[in-house]
């Protein structure tokens, strides 16, 4: 006959409770990852996409010799600094930053030609220059003509199609839930017209900040789609910890990032309930922990430091690869005048990323 506890909550493991947590008194072992349902070897085809905080995801498995998947490559006759100027590599496919749910279903939906929008060029910055609405920093200088940014999409499509049905994971940060979109036909742009690239034109383009019931079923429908042409995929769901750069919603920037991220964090766990071979990575709670006092932010208490980088990371590949990266040495003293050493610069290297966010300004 089984015994039955005192109480619910008698016997439960030491992580489920406040008190127990390792991290109040040694914030570098702070760890709150307990479902990891399948791990990475180095042989699988990594597919990852979203926010920002996605480029540093994929830098640090490339880094670390694992299979990044790049199924959007340049020409071999293109040198290497022209490849990176133009973001091969960077990114599994040339998308950009993809910060809504809403506008990673139109990506995949684009690729497989059901979605069709009315919008397919902007008059770039520049006089005699066009950009991507969908991607509008993604072409250095923008394109010459509409033409040949079409021939650009057509091929870009075409690797995101060839992405979605090789990969063996896709890890999606989730970023943002406020968009800009054409109210004719609903596409989502990364970036409002008029900030990099386009023309701000109030009568086509609204303002949407999409609630947690439209993120929710964005991102079900999106990780449904890939699944449909991609059966044995599975999916790593994750929300970044930076900051929201500007709103539009009239009120302070902290209480719209507040909103955002429990938006976004809802949609993750839903997804997470609802699909098969779905989990998700808490980078987000890492970072944001009381354990840690806001340690891991930058002096501008937005952008994540490499510290709080390398504790994050160092949890994914223990959890999802079995792999021990060591604990985050610490920094050696610089005196004065003294240049950078060359790991300081590699890891200032390995943390740069493409931030469409950050051209929004208030000027």
């Amino acid at each position: 006959m089984t015994e039955i506890p005192r109480h619910p909550y008698a016997g439960l493991p030491d992580c489920r409770f406040w008190k127990n947590e390792a991290g109040l008194e040694y914030p570098e072992l702070f760890d709150p990852v307990t479902d990891v349902p399948f791990h990475l070897t180095r042989e699988d085809k990594v597919v990852t996409a979203g926010s920002c905080f996605a480029q540093t995801v994929a830098k640090f498995l490339t880094g670390s010799g694992f299979n990044h998947y790049i199924a959007e490559k340049p020409h071999p006759l293109i040198p290497p600094k022209v490849a990176e100027a133009h973001h091969y590599g960077l990114f599994s496919a040339r998308y950009g930053n993809v910060y809504t749910c809403r506008q990673l279903k139109q990506l995949l939906l684009r690729a497989y030609g059901e979605f069709e929008p009315l919008t397919t060029c902007w008059p770039g910055p520049d006089e005699g220059t066009y950009v991507d609405p969908f991607r509008p920093q993604m072409q250095p200088g923008g394109y010459a003509s509409p033409e040949e940014l079409a021939a650009d999409q057509e091929q870009h499509l075409a690797a995101v199609r060839h992405m979605v049905e090789e990969m063996d994971y896709f890890i999606f940060t989730l970023g943002m839930t406020e968009a800009w979109v054409d109210n004719r036909d609903g596409a989502v742009f990364p970036l409002a017209p008029g900030v990099a690239g386009g023309i701000y034109d109030p009568s086509v383009v609204e303002f949407k900040n999409f609630d947690e019931a439209e993120t929710s079923q964005d991102l079900i429908d999106a990780l449904t789609f890939i699944r449909s042409k991609n059966p044995d995929v599975k999916f790593i769901l994750t929300v970044s910890p930076v900051s929201v750069n500007a709103t539009f919603e009239d009120r302070h920037i902290y209480a719209s990032t507040v909103w955002t991220k429990s938006v976004l964090r809802v949609a993750a766990e839903k997804a997470r309930n609802t699909l098969d071979d779905c989990c998700y990575f808490p980078s987000y709670e890492v970072i944001i922990s009381p354990h840690l006092r806001g340690k891991y932010y930058a002096p501008d208490r937005r952008v994540v430091t490499p510290k709080g980088v390398n504790h994050v990371m160092r949890l994914f590949f223990k959890h999802f690869a079995g792999v021990d990266m060591g604990a985050q040495p610490k920094p050696k003293k610089v005196r004065k005048q003294h240049k950078p050493d060359a790991h300081l610069r590699a890891v200032s290297k390995k943390l740069e990323v493409l931030c469409d966010e950050e051209s929004i300004t208030n000027a």
